[in-house]
């Protein structure tokens, strides 16, 4: 499959792959939901790639996440069954993902990064779950590992609000591992994967495949199916069908409730 929307390129044993619609700060649409995830499908299969490094092209952001625009346009939806960027929906792979956060990461953007098992920020990042301020939650997994990751307390607030989050917090609150100079970016997050090949990569796969099984027995696959019902649920409501129309002619919502 050639590749629109995404570019690959393999170093040594590590996968990078950008998303790359800068222009609409790579945000996500349905055609390079299915790009993706046919990557991660290659990746996964691949005996010569051990570790991904995932970022977005250009300097603003990692992704806008959802293109709402797209969506409101009609156009194709995604086919593939693994969630936001072919990942959010993956409990199976067995490899180890870096994103690599370049720019603002908002809502399925930042649920991309939140798949992936390891988050190095530029500090010119920004985080956010504003999916409510368009008449969305964070269906993409967002809900179930924000909570786990940083506790359900500061991540209902974070959610409820949809409010941003700077480098700053987001390291306090353990929502990355680690933030570094802009420009040292790509160097930081080729190094850890370089580490990370160092390894062992049976032993590598053993661990996360343990870590895959948490996710199952400790109920966030089968929460982050709930998710996709209650997200259409939701799509049959009056105040989703506003949040996405004021979002495209940029303006404020008039929510009602119902």
């Amino acid at each position: 499959m050639a590749y629109e929307f995404i570019t690959t390129e393999q170093v040594g044993n590590v996968l990078k792959v950008t998303m790359n619609r800068p222009e609409v700060y790579n945000a996500v649409h349905g055609p390079m939901h299915d790009e993706m995830s046919d990557c991660w499908d290659k990746f996964a299969s691949s005996e010569d790639q051990w570790v991904a490094v995932l970022t977005g092209a250009g300097d603003k952001a990692f992704t806008a996440g959802n293109d709402l625009k797209w969506t409101a346009q009609g156009g194709a939806q995604a086919t593939t069954t693994k969630g936001f960027a072919g990942l959010s929906s993956r409990f199976d792979l067995e490899k180890p993902i870096i994103a690599a956060v370049n720019g603002f990461a908002m809502g399925g953007g930042f649920e991309t990064a939140l798949s992936c098992d390891i988050i190095i920020a530029s500090d010119q990042a920004t985080f956010a779950l504003p999916e409510v301020k368009v008449g969305f939650f964070a269906a993409a997994s967002g809900v179930q590992r924000l909570s786990r990751y940083i506790g359900r307390l500061a991540a209902q607030e974070i959610m409820y609000t949809g409010r941003k989050v700077d480098t700053a917090e987001a390291l306090a609150l353990g929502m990355v591992n680690q933030v570094v100079p802009h420009a040292e970016l790509m160097d930081a997050a080729m190094a850890k994967a370089q580490e990370i090949a160092s390894v062992s990569p049976s032993s590598v796969k053993a661990t996360k495949r343990v870590l895959n099984a948490l996710n199952v027995t400790e109920g966030m696959k089968a929460s982050n199916e709930y998710s996709r019902e209650v997200i259409a649920d939701l799509m049959k409501t009056e105040d989703f069908k506003e949040g996405v129309s004021a979002f495209v002619e940029k303006r404020k919502p008039n929510w009602v409730n119902k």
